[in-house]
């Protein structure tokens, strides 16, 4: 009997945190329906008297989203497998060849996971702008093809694997080129698909820096799209919802469908928190 109250009381707890992280995502879905008057209603209502779907095509109609939408896309591709390319390479060096300085250099990478990256956009503009990079696809993509907590994460899976399989391979053969992509890679798969996963949730909600580094509307991302409801007049509530939803929910559904390769790949890597 013990046992079960305390299964009930878990659950119920669950419950509750599941249903509280919900609300924002309920609210925002409930407020893309309803008419301008009651986004500002007091006591707020829940459920609109009449859905307006078409606040959905107002919100896309009211600037450019599809071209916002097709700078997502490549610039969330390009990140996450130029990304994912270094950072199997630089894992692997880490992790099985011997160089001189490699724990220093490690340790001094390492480091830098303890700088907040807000620190790092003034100096990270600079070097931008005088590259002559400012509105540009390379200004979007250029400084997050490096990602040290990615290299840190495929290090440790990396050598997880034992030495014994990389000393067969190298007996019958296989070069380290060889060994990484046939042979390190397909056993790491979990950790790589926790990684491209994290990188493109990220790199598709990143707000401040395009922001900074782009003024032209060619250039624009989808979360900086949404400044386009926000005015010296006020704020269009609803459409300004009405576009959050479509910004949020391509992620929402990504990270639902591949949670397990999160978990399975964060925790294969031994780390905790």
């Amino acid at each position: 009997m013990t046992k079960k109250v305390g299964t009930f009381l878990l659950y119920f707890l669950l419950l509750i945190g599941a249903f509280t992280m919900l609300i924002p995502f309920l609210w925002m879905l409930s407020t893309s329906l309803k008419t301008a008057p009651e986004t500002l209603q007091v006591p707020p209502i829940w459920v609109p008297k009449i859905l307006r779907f078409e606040n959905y095509s107002a919100a896309f109609k009211t600037a450019p989203f599809m071209r916002y939408f097709i700078n997502s896309v490549v610039v969330t591709l390009t990140t996450t497998l130029g990304q994912l390319f270094i950072s199997i390479l630089a894992a692997f060096a880490f992790a099985r060849l011997r160089f001189w300085g490699q724990r220093f250099l490690f340790v001094l990478f390492l480091g830098t996971m303890m700088v907040p990256g807000e620190m790092l956009i003034i100096s990270n503009f600079v070097t931008v702008s005088a590259l002559h990079m400012v509105n540009s696809y390379a200004a979007l993509i250029v400084p997050w093809l490096v990602s040290f907590f990615a290299i840190f994460t495929l290090k440790q899976t990396f050598q997880s694997v034992p030495d014994e399989l990389y000393y067969a391979a190298k007996v019958d053969g296989a070069s380290d080129w060889r060994f990484l992509w046939q042979i390190l890679v397909p056993l790491s798969r979990s950790s790589i698909v926790a990684i491209c996963i994290l990188q493109v949730i990220g790199s598709w909600n990143s707000f401040m820096w395009p922001l900074i580094v782009t003024n032209d509307e060619r250039f624009r991302t989808l979360p900086v799209g949404l400044q386009a409801f926000t005015s010296d007049a006020g704020t269009d509530y609803q459409l300004l919802m009405a576009a959050s939803t479509f910004v949020i929910i391509p992620m929402v559904f990504l990270y639902l469908g591949l949670q397990k390769y999160i978990i399975a790949g964060i925790s294969k890597s031994g780390l905790k928190g």
